[in-house]
């Protein structure tokens, strides 16, 4: 029997101070029965950061042609395709091919890092990529936000972010790779 996805309910309040975004957001996110609370928390990361009225989540782990978060036009186009983890370049390239900007959050410690090292050449030269690194002991901390009700306050300033649930604060600072 097939282990089911688990299901969150988030409520977020975004202040953006960059983009000047102040909204609140009310989501069902599924998390699949392999994905760790630290993934799901990163993916919270990335929808946080780029938050839109029409950016959604996607079937993510369980399908391999679609990204975690999508921002798509009104005519369809893909706007923002963003991915996590360490996906290969033939797949960030694929990405490149059918959207206009794709954006990677890197997490995970030295393989993570290696993972960078042996790929910087060949994603350095690519256009329209964005590459952000959540580095140690950032994720773990950022896991322990995750419940099955989360009601998380964001407060994002360029590539910082704090983020607290009333109880608990993280403050978490992205280094951009590319």
């Amino acid at each position: 029997m097939a282990l089911s996805a688990s299901l969150h309910k988030v409520r977020l309040n975004i202040s953006d101070l960059h983009r000047h975004y102040y909204q609140e957001h009310s989501l069902t996110v599924a998390q699949h029965p392999s994905e760790t609370d630290t993934r799901l928390m990163v993916r919270l990361l990335a929808f946080i950061r780029h938050a839109h009225p029409d950016l959604s989540f996607t079937k993510g782990l369980s399908t391999d042609d679609e990204p975690e978060l999508w921002l798509k036009a009104p005519d369809g186009r893909i706007l923002i395709w963003i991915e996590l983890g360490e996906p290969s370049v033939k797949r960030i390239k694929q990405a490149l091919s059918r959207c206009d900007q794709v954006i990677v959050y890197s997490y995970g410690g030295r393989s993570a890092e290696l993972w960078w090292e042996k790929h910087k050449s060949e994603l350095s030269a690519l256009p329209r990529l964005a590459i952000y690194h959540l580095s140690d002991p950032q994720p773990a901390a950022l896991a322990r936000l995750c419940q099955r009700s989360i009601d998380l306050f964001a407060t994002l300033q360029e590539t910082e972010v704090q983020l607290t649930d009333g109880e608990h604060s993280q403050d978490l600072q992205l280094e951009q790779w590319r």
